[in-house]
């Protein structure tokens, strides 16, 4: 296939180069090459290129700035997908639209589906959830795939987080009454391909398997260290953050399974996995 990938250099941009770049023909728009938020930007970087699909991972995701600046959230994560759902129709390629978990208020106590209806709680998720009903109707086919506690190499994210702090020796402090599915980079970036592959549309939810809550991820990831620092217990009001999170949103992959016959990883095996590659790269570096 042939796909143009937009966040390129972001944590997932990474993942697709390196999983998909064999068998298919990748063409990467990092942010400073193109800003998915000018139109006139968007259509001059596409002339003289040929693609199947459009991976658009390019969005604003830092929730608190979201709940602060509004206005750019929006020009961003909606504008931009705008934009780029346009050139996929007038080119006859399948949108791939990356959206999130946080589009749900987290008030169900079991997973969400793809059919539930969306109530986003934070300015973040009203931005990804107007950036879902852009690439549904701006684009031929479209693909919107939720995910949800995305790690890997390539950006700052909760692993990485942790890691140093308990590096350094300090106690982490990490709420307990948020629940949902850690995902790592490399297992969703195959999850893309296939369903691309299987010619899938519509929206599919697609995370590691299992779930947790982020104090049970951070408990994880001080036992494979070997850490004996203790991961201190918070609530999500105890963090002062701007933007409200939801309880629980835990995405279920019944769909996903259904459409490829296959389950993610455990979100554990994953976590390990990319521990172990840090501290091989670690040693490399040395």
């Amino acid at each position: 296939m042939r796909i143009l990938v937009t966040g390129a250099e972001g944590i997932l941009g990474r993942a697709i180069r390196e999983w998909l770049a064999s068998g298919n023909t990748l063409y990467l728009w990092g942010r400073d090459e193109v800003d998915v938020r000018d139109p006139e930007r968007v259509a001059l970087a596409a002339k003289g290129i040929e693609f199947d699909a459009v991976i658009h991972a390019a969005a604003m995701t830092d929730v608190d700035r979201c709940e602060t600046e509004f206005d750019l959230a929006m020009a961003t994560n909606r504008d931009g997908t705008r934009h780029v759902a346009s050139l996929a129709k007038e080119r006859g390629a399948t949108l791939v639209y990356l959206s999130t978990d946080y589009v749900f208020d987290g008030t169900k106590e079991s997973p969400y589906l793809e059919e539930d209806p969306p109530h986003p709680i934070n300015a973040y998720g009203r931005s990804k959830l107007a950036g879902e009903e852009a690439a549904r109707g701006g684009a031929g086919r479209s693909l919107i795939v939720r995910t949800s506690w995305v790690f890997g190499e390539g950006g700052p994210n909760f692993v990485d987080a942790i890691v140093a702090k308990l590096s350094r020796g300090e106690i982490p402090e990490v709420v307990t009454d948020q629940r949902g599915s850690p995902t790592y980079a490399r297992d969703l970036a195959r999850g893309l391909e296939r369903l691309l592959r299987l010619g899938t549309d519509g929206i599919v939810h697609v995370t590691n398997s299992g779930e947790t809550t982020w104090h049970g991820f951070a408990v994880e990831i001080a036992r494979y260290l070997g850490s004996t620092l203790p991961i201190r217990e918070i609530t999500s009001e105890q963090t002062g953050r701007k933007a409200p999170r939801p309880r629980n949103s835990v995405l279920s992959g019944e769909r996903y399974r259904s459409l490829t016959g296959e389950s993610p990883p455990r979100w554990e095996a994953a976590l390990h996995d990319y521990l172990a590659r840090l501290s091989s790269l670690k040693r490399a570096a040395a």
